[in-house]
């Protein structure tokens, strides 16, 4: 799911759900947001059916550069750290944390949703794995069944190189125009990890394919 990479504050995963090894392990179902707002909403959900539950793994997609400027994520994980099963719920997301963020949550997934990555074909209900080992600084996040039915990573990966990209992945409605180039420009440049330092030459690379393309 985060092919170019991830963040995770390892050490803010509360301890009574790491194993022994130091390794967190945990396989849930997906629960999948387009707006944090939606989010936070359904996790304030006093509906049975809307209401996220423990053991579910969020999924926080076009939060990244360029959906809404790579926007800071925070009250997600405010509001699940005021529920008493919170530390049973992980959070994956192509947006960014802050320093205070707390429990198992993964930004920075590359590439974004809108840049084509798979976080953006995550299902309602797929079953996802997150293996994250304290001790060596090293993780993955996988996609390994639907319908309750673990299938394997190796499934996962050939299930989303098959799925097609959601119609409703969007950019924020009224994201600025300098928010937008700027998103622009590190996507040219290699994406949320390979462009937050600009490319001049990959953007002058990509500007003249394009003219070229559209025979300007």
């Amino acid at each position: 799911i985060a092919p170019e990479g991830s963040v995770i504050k390892s050490t803010a995963i509360d301890p009574t759900v790491v194993d022994d090894d130091g390794v967190y392990r945990k396989v849930g179902p997906a629960r999948v947001f387009r707006s944090e707002r939606h989010a936070v909403r359904a996790i304030k959900s006093r509906d049975e059916d809307e209401r996220v539950k423990g053991g579910d793994i969020m999924v926080l997609t076009c939060g990244g550069p360029l959906g809404t400027g790579m926007e800071e994520v925070y009250q997600i994980t405010a509001a699940l750290k005021h529920l008493s099963y919170g530390k049973h719920v992980a959070l994956i997301t192509d947006a960014r944390f802050s320093g205070v963020s707390t429990g198992a949550c993964v930004g920075h997934v590359g590439p974004e949703a809108l840049a084509g990555g798979p976080i953006g074909k995550v299902k309602e209900g797929d079953v996802i794995e997150i293996v994250v080992d304290r001790n060596s600084l090293e993780g993955t996040i996988n996609l390994v069944g639907e319908n309750g039915i673990n299938h394997g990573s190796d499934w996962g990966r050939q299930e989303l190189d098959r799925r097609p990209t959601p119609d409703d992945l969007a950019p924020h409605p009224f994201l600025p125009d300098d928010s937008r180039l700027w998103a622009a420009l590190q996507d040219a440049s290699g994406g949320t990890w390979g462009g937050c330092v600009f490319d001049v030459d990959s953007i002058i690379e990509t500007l003249e394919a394009g003219k070229s393309a559209l025979g300007r």
